[in-house]
C-alpha cells in the first residue's frame, strides 16, 4: 500500500509540474507570436516607405501628377503645348501688311531710284519684337522675297523696296531690276512655316 500511494503522488507530481510547463509556455508563445506580427507590421511598413521611395505606392501613384507636370515642363520648353502654340500665334498675327507704294512717283521707272520707291511696308503692332527670319513676301505672279534675319521691334516698321540697296533695320531691298508691283495685284506675307499671316489686294474696286 504505502508503494502504491508514493507511486501515485509520483504520477500526480509529474502532471502538477506538467501544467505548469505549459501554463509557463502559453503566455512564451502567445508573447513569440505578438512579436512576429510586430515584426512583420514594420516590414509591412517599411516595404510600403519603399514602394512610395521607388514611385510604386499610393502615394507616387497621385505623385504621377509630378510626372507628368515634368513632361509638361519638357513640352512647354519645346513648345509642343498650347499656351506655346498661343504665344508664337499672339505674335505672329500682331504683324502685317500696313503701306503699299506700288505705282513709283514721277516718269522714272528704269533708275534704281524709281525701283526703291516702290515698296511694301511690314508692321509690327504688338510690343514684342519678332524675328521675321525665313518670313516671304509674294505677289500674285509668283515674285518672292525673303527676309533674312530681320528682327523687327515692337511698335515698328520695315519697308520692303523693289530695287537694290544695303538693309537696315528699317529699309531692306530686293535687288531687283524692274517693277513687281502691278496696277491690279495682291501682297501675301507668310511667316517661315509657310502659313500666311497677311494678305493686301489692290486695283478695280480694291484699295
Amino acid at each position: 500500500m504505502s508503494a502504491s500511494r508514493n507511486a501515485r503522488r509520483l504520477v500526480a507530481a509529474i502532471l502538477a509540474s506538467g501544467a505548469m510547463v505549459g501554463a509557463m509556455a502559453l503566455p512564451a508563445s502567445a508573447d513569440n507570436g505578438h512579436d512576429r506580427h510586430g515584426r512583420d507590421d514594420r516590414n509591412s511598413r517599411q516595404h510600403d516607405d519603399r514602394d512610395r521611395r521607388d514611385g510604386r505606392g499610393d502615394r507616387d501613384g497621385r505623385g504621377d501628377r509630378d510626372g507628368r507636370g515634368d513632361r509638361g515642363d519638357r513640352d512647354r520648353r519645346d513648345g509642343r503645348d498650347g499656351r506655346d502654340g498661343r504665344h508664337h500665334d499672339d505674335l505672329r498675327s500682331s504683324v502685317g501688311i500696313s503701306q503699299v507704294q506700288h505705282n513709283s512717283p514721277g516718269r522714272d521707272f528704269r533708275s534704281n531710284r524709281s525701283l526703291n520707291a516702290e515698296w511694301v511696308e511690314v508692321t509690327n503692332n504688338g510690343r514684342r519684337a519678332v524675328n521675321l527670319d525665313g518670313w516671304t513676301l509674294t505677289d500674285r505672279d509668283g515674285n518672292r522675297y525673303r527676309f533674312d534675319d530681320v528682327r523687327l521691334a515692337g511698335r515698328s516698321s520695315v519697308r520692303v523696296h523693289t530695287g537694290q540697296g544695303r538693309d537696315t533695320r528699317r529699309d531692306v531691298y530686293q535687288d531687283r531690276r524692274r517693277q513687281i508691283w502691278d496696277s491690279r495685284d495682291t501682297a501675301t506675307l507668310r511667316d517661315a512655316r509657310g502659313r500666311v499671316v497677311d494678305t493686301e489686294s489692290w486695283g478695280r474696286g480694291r484699295r
